[in-house]
């Protein structure tokens, strides 16, 4: 059935919800596991200039960002290797999360996404975005959600 699962996270405790399903399905079906974090830099939704922001701001920030990936990247790895699952991990940067998502998928030749939802609807949707309704949106790569 399924081969090769796709599960992103950002280390939250929804996402990890994910990650134990996209696991145990993996195992189950004796499947591998590509993990991936995106990150949108600083710079994509912030102008240093306009802002204030010091260049030792963005460089904390960016410190920041690669230990929370890193330990984020490990804690699926280590699981994995737990559960007896193959997986491979992948951080992606500057980019939209669903794109990368989306790309990684293909690119990896993954027949499955893994993902946590908020589960919001209504104005809050519409606000605050979804990244997991925008994967759903163009995905050609069936999406399991998970909340």
């Amino acid at each position: 059935m399924y081969r090769h699962i796709l599960i992103p996270t950002d280390g939250s405790e929804l996402a990890e919800r994910a990650v134990t399903h996209g696991l145990s399905l993996a195992k189950f079906l004796g499947a591998k596991v590509t993990a991936v974090t995106v990150d949108e830099r600083l710079g994509a939704w912030l102008s240093f200039a306009e802002s204030g922001v010091t260049e030792a701001f963005a460089q904390y920030y960016t410190e920041q960002i690669k230990k929370h990936v890193a330990s984020v990247l490990d804690r699926l790895a280590n699981a994995a290797k737990q559960a007896g699952v193959p997986c491979d991990t992948i951080h992606v940067q500057d980019v939209q999360p669903y794109e990368a998502i989306i790309a990684t998928a293909t690119d990896r030749g993954c027949d499955l996404i893994v993902m946590a939802s908020h589960g919001r609807s209504g104005l809050s949707a519409m606000v605050l975005g979804s990244v997991t309704n925008k994967v759903l949106t163009h995905a050609k790569t069936p999406v399991l959600v998970v909340q």
